[in-house]
C-alpha cells in the first residue's frame, strides 16, 4: 500500500496524494499537536528551531515532558529521566516547562476545533477527536477540513499538528501518529485492514508493555497475527473483555463514537526539587508557585474546582497525598494556596526531607457559572480580579511579569 493510496499529505502543503472521494465515510478526525510542550517553548526561543530541545521538569532529577523531533531521533522520549536524556543527547538545550503557556495555547486550539464542529472530545491538552460529519456541507470533505485545521492552528497559535482521518476513532488515532510531524493521513474506509495488519502489535490501542509481552509469548508480533488468532485463545490469555476487544480492533471494528464535552477531571502541577529540602518555608514557596500555575490554567480553560489536593514525595520515594473539599468551587490562587499550605502543615513533618511537592485541583466545573463566595477575606472577587489582570499582563508582556513578592527570586517553573 502506497502513501498515495493512504492519502498522506506533508508539511504545509495543500491536501494531495489521494483521489477525491476516498475519504468518503471518514468523518472522524484525530488531531494531535506535534511535540506540544517543546513547540510552545520554541515560540519563546525561535533561535532553537531545528535543534534538539528537551523540556524537563524538576531539573536533573526530573523527567522529560517533551522533546523536539531532533532530540527524539537520538532516542529521547517523554517520561524518560532527564539524566538519561542528557546522556543520549548532550548537545540538546534543556528548558523548564511553562504550564500556563500550554494551557493558554491549548484553549486556543480547542476553540479552533469548536469552530469546526461541536462534536469535540479532548483527550489531553494537545489532542482531540472531532466528528465532522455535520460540517461537510459547510466546510468540505473530511480531508479538506483536516487541512483547514492544520493551517489555522499554525497561523493562529504558531505550532503544528498532525491529523488522522478515518471512519473510526481507533484508526484515526493511529493515522495521526503515522504522519507526524505536521502531516495529514487519510485511511480510506475500504483500506482499513490493509493499513492495520502490517503494524506491530503494540500499535493497538490498549496494548501496554504487559499485554504486549503476553501476546509475544503466544508468538503474535503483528496486528495480522492477532487478527488471525482464534478469539477464544486471546480471551484465555488476556481475559474475556480484553481479548475480544483487541480482536475486534485488529479487524478495524471500533463502535466508539466521539463524545463531546468530556471535561478534564483535575488540573495540577508537581515539582521535583534539585536537592531534597527540609525547610518548610521552601516548600511553602513551591506550593505558592504551583497554586499560581494551577489557578492560571483553570482560568485559561474557564474551569474551577472544589477539591484541593497536595502530593508530597520524600527522599526515600515514599509518597503521600492529602485533600480537602471546599464549600464552593474556586479558580483563585489565594484560595488554593491557603488550602494547600494547611494540608502540608497538618502533616507535621518536622524537618523531613522532601523530594517532590505538587498541588492539584479536582472536582472541576464550568468556571463561568461559579458564584465566588466570601471565603478568606472580605473581598474575594478583588483577588480574582487581580489574578485575571495578571493573566492579561502575562498574555501581553510574558509570563512572570506579575507574581507574588515571595516568588520574585524563584525562576519561572
Amino acid at each position: 500500500m502506497t502513501k498515495q493510496q493512504l492519502g498522506r499529505s506533508g508539511a504545509r502543503s495543500p491536501a494531495q496524494g489521494y483521489p477525491r472521494g476516498d475519504d468518503a465515510g471518514c468523518h472522524v478526525l484525530h488531531v494531535d499537536m506535534d511535540a506540544f510542550y517543546a513547540s510552545v517553548e520554541l515560540l519563546r526561543h525561535p533561535e532553537l528551531v531545528g535543534t534538539p530541545v528537551i523540556v524537563a521538569g524538576g531539573g536533573t532529577r526530573g523527567v522529560v515532558l517533551s522533546a523536539t523531533y531532533e532530540a527524539r531521533a537520538l532516542g529521547v522520549h517523554s517520561a524518560m529521566p532527564a539524566s538519561r536524556a542528557r546522556r543520549l543527547c548532550p548537545s540538546a538545550t534543556f528548558l523548564a516547562p511553562h504550564h500556563d503557556d500550554y494551557a493558554r495555547i491549548s484553549a486556543g486550539v480547542m476553540a479552533i476545533f469548536g469552530s469546526v464542529t461541536p462534536h469535540v472530545e479532548p483527550l489531553s491538552l494537545d489532542e482531540a477527536f472531532l466528528d465532522v460529519s455535520g460540517a461537510l456541507r459547510r466546510l468540505g470533505s473530511p480531508s479538506q477540513i483536516g487541512e483547514q485545521i492544520r493551517t489555522t492552528v499554525q497561523d493562529e497559535q504558531g505550532i503544528t499538528c498532525s491529523v488522522g482521518v478515518a471512519s473510526t476513532k481507533f484508526v484515526a488515532k493511529l493515522a495521526s501518529g503515522r504522519c507526524k510531524p505536521d502531516g495529514l493521513l487519510v485511511v480510506p474506509a475500504d483500506q482499513v485492514i490493509e493499513f492495520l495488519h502490517p503494524l506491530q502489535i503494540g500499535a493497538l490501542w490498549g496494548v501496554g508493555d504487559k499485554t504486549e509481552e503476553a501476546l509475544h509469548r503466544l508468538g503474535l508480533r503483528t496486528v495480522a497475527d492477532l487478527a488471525n488468532t482464534p478469539v477464544g485463545t486471546l480471551e484465555r490469555a488476556l481475559g474475556h473483555a480484553a481479548g475480544r476487544h483487541l480482536w475486534q480492533l485488529a479487524w478495524g471494528r471500533d463502535e466508539r463514537t466521539v463524545v463531546p464535552d468530556v471535561q478534564e477531571k483535575s488540573i495540577g502541577r508537581d515539582r521535583t526539587f534539585e536537592t531534597d529540602v527540609d525547610d518548610p518555608a521552601v516548600v511553602h514557596r513551591e506550593l505558592l508557585a504551583s497554586s499560581q500555575s494551577v489557578a492560571s490554567q483553570l482560568r485559561a480553560r474557564a474551569l474551577a474546582g472544589r477539591t484541593i489536593a497536595i502530593k508530597v514525595r520524600f527522599a526515600d520515594f515514599t509518597t503521600i497525598t492529602r485533600s480537602r473539599t471546599l464549600s464552593h468551587p474556586t479558580d483563585v490562587a489565594r484560595d488554593i494556596y491557603a488550602t494547600a499550605v494547611a494540608l502540608f502543615d497538618a502533616l507535621g513533618l518536622d524537618r523531613a526531607r522532601v523530594r517532590l511537592v505538587g498541588v492539584r485541583v479536582e472536582g472541576l466545573v464550568d468556571g463561568s457559572t461559579v458564584a465566588h463566595q466570601l471565603t478568606l477575606d472580605e473581598r474575594p472577587e478583588a483577588w480574582r480580579a487581580a489574578e485575571r489582570a495578571a493573566d492579561q499582563a502575562a498574555d501581553r508582556f510574558g509570563r512572570g511579569v506579575v507574581r507574588p513578592a515571595s516568588l520574585v527570586e524563584i525562576p519561572d517553573p
